[in-house]
């Protein structure tokens, strides 16, 4: 049986990006808003409601999640945009992802995966906010990338998964909203 659907606007209390700001304003905005909108996806879970895989057969949970997002800011902001050697948080040495792979999660794995995020995020924001958007760097195999395109791409990344955590929210206890 389905739980009763609920909304909980009052779980996100915070601004909508800037209507009128400049661009680099106007793209941070929308980036905090769609890291805002996972952070109100998890918030209230226990461990376990975090790591179930809530949408079959998909591996996917809010826990993977927060996981690959980690290493997607990592790899855009350290790796790329800053030029160091940053290895990916959850990636295997074959070059496999394995944030998908872990124990039955509990507190401490929780407490550890979103301070990596949080870590991860607040270093994206510094760079981010320093660096001219027309700046370009190498990114890999996928080439010469601006500063305005790393925005653009994490914003991208973080709309698409929301999209999952919208989804697994509401199969693990009916909320659905922003």
């Amino acid at each position: 049986m389905k739980p009763d659907v609920s909304t909980q606007p009052a779980l996100d209390p915070s601004p909508d990006p800037p209507r009128c700001g400049s661009e680099r304003q106007t793209l941070r905005g929308f980036l905090a808003c769609q890291r805002r909108t996972l952070q109100m996806k998890c918030a209230g879970l226990s461990a376990t409601a975090l790591g179930t895989c809530a949408v079959p057969p998909s591996g996917l949970s809010l826990l993977v999640l927060v996981r690959h997002l980690s290493d997607v800011e990592r790899f855009w902001v350290r790796s790329c945009l800053a030029g160091k050697q940053a290895p990916p948080l959850y990636w295997g040495k074959d070059g496999t992802e394995t944030d998908f792979d872990f124990p039955a999660p509990d507190a401490q794995l929780v407490e550890l995966s979103f301070t990596a995020w949080k870590e991860e995020m607040a270093h994206a924001d510094v760079a981010l906010g320093a660096a001219p958007l027309e700046r370009t760097v190498a990114a890999g195999h996928h080439g010469t990338v601006s500063v305005r395109w790393i925005l653009t791409h994490l914003i991208e990344e973080y709309s698409r998964h929301n999209g999952h955590a919208d989804l697994l929210r509401e199969c693990l206890d009916g909320t659905v909203g922003e």
